[in-house]
């Protein structure tokens, strides 16, 4: 017989778990900047835009220049690459460095082999504000068409590719949900990789992405480092020590700037008062939130509300 109360502890938590909060909070959309079959001599330089740019080889091959001194890389069909600090880069058809003049031209020459490439931006919202995107890579390579957690990404680039083709109503909100759950999966893909580091490696602790998240769901209790140790089973020394090294802050200036947040997203989305956004991000005085807000973002809480 069915068991209705094994299946149900069964269930998923369904508390959002702390990668998931911060991604809400990212504001993703996706830009397609071209998509195109390249013969003959061409070169694709996307940087400069204050986005985080991305390339995929659909088929073909392309020579990735980038300025970290490494030699130019060859890439193939499937190769899926990620530039999260906009870092300057170029993509063409030959090894050697692109001529100014050719780099985002339409080729002259109409035969001989053919590259297919899709370009495009992931943009943020709050990009500025989260140290997520700090701890990713300048560069970062995916072969789509490997096995494990790469091989689940390529459904989603195939999907983007067929809106694209199809162009139907309702393609923009397509895109920028099949975008979201592809930047999920780079995300895990870096956690899976063992190189991630920063925010993204502390989400990915057990302990520490517990206390991270503890701060993101319930930001208004007035936490102490000590309680949050406590939370999660470590020392207050070992747990202080191990969030500064791999967050870059304290734990209470990290949950003071999340609380800022939360706070610019209140003042920009609604009419609600000083003093009731103030109680609401956990500060028991108007006067105690506008000095910690400007202290922590450079801004007045009244100018961001006129933004």
């Amino acid at each position: 017989m069915f068991n209705t109360a094994s299946f149900i502890s069964n269930r998923p938590n369904s508390t959002p778990d702390g990668l998931s909060v911060i991604l809400a909070k990212l504001g993703m959309k996706v830009e397609i900047f071209m998509q195109a079959d390249l013969c003959g001599l061409w070169a694709m330089d996307t940087s400069g835009h204050r986005k985080m740019p991305f390339h995929l080889v659909e088929q073909g091959t392309g020579w990735l220049h980038t300025t970290d001194s490494k030699p130019p890389r060859l890439l193939g069909s499937g190769d899926f690459v990620v530039f999260p600090h906009d870092a300057p880069h170029c993509i063409s058809s030959d090894p050697n460095t692109p001529a100014p003049e050719i780099i985002n031209q339409v080729p002259t020459k109409i035969s001989g082999r053919v590259t297919s490439l899709l370009c495009g931006f992931f943009e943020f919202r709050n990009r500025d504000a989260w140290p997520l995107l700090d701890s990713l890579p300048n560069t970062i390579v995916l072969d789509l068409k490997e096995g494990g957690r790469q091989h689940s990404a390529y459904p989603l680039v195939q999907l983007i590719i067929s809106e694209l083709e199809q162009n139907q109503q309702g393609m923009g909100a397509a895109l920028n949900e099949l975008a979201y759950l592809l930047f999920i999966q780079i995300l895990r893909m870096q956690i899976d990789s063992g190189t991630s580091a920063g925010l993204l490696y502390a989400l990915a602790d057990k302990q520490l992405g517990h206390a991270l998240n503890l701060m993101h769901m319930n930001f208004k209790h007035d936490w102490s480092v000590a309680e949050l140790a406590n939370e999660i089973g470590m020392s207050r020394s070992v747990f202080s020590r191990k969030f500064v090294e791999l967050v870059g802050k304290t734990p209470m200036r990290y949950l003071a700037e999340w609380r800022m947040q939360e706070a610019s997203d209140l003042l920009r989305s609604g009419s609600a008062t000083m003093a009731t956004i103030a109680n609401d991000v956990g500060y028991s005085s108007e006067m105690a939130f506008r000095k910690a807000f400007r202290n922590i973002t450079g801004e007045t809480p009244g100018r961001i509300r006129r933004g």
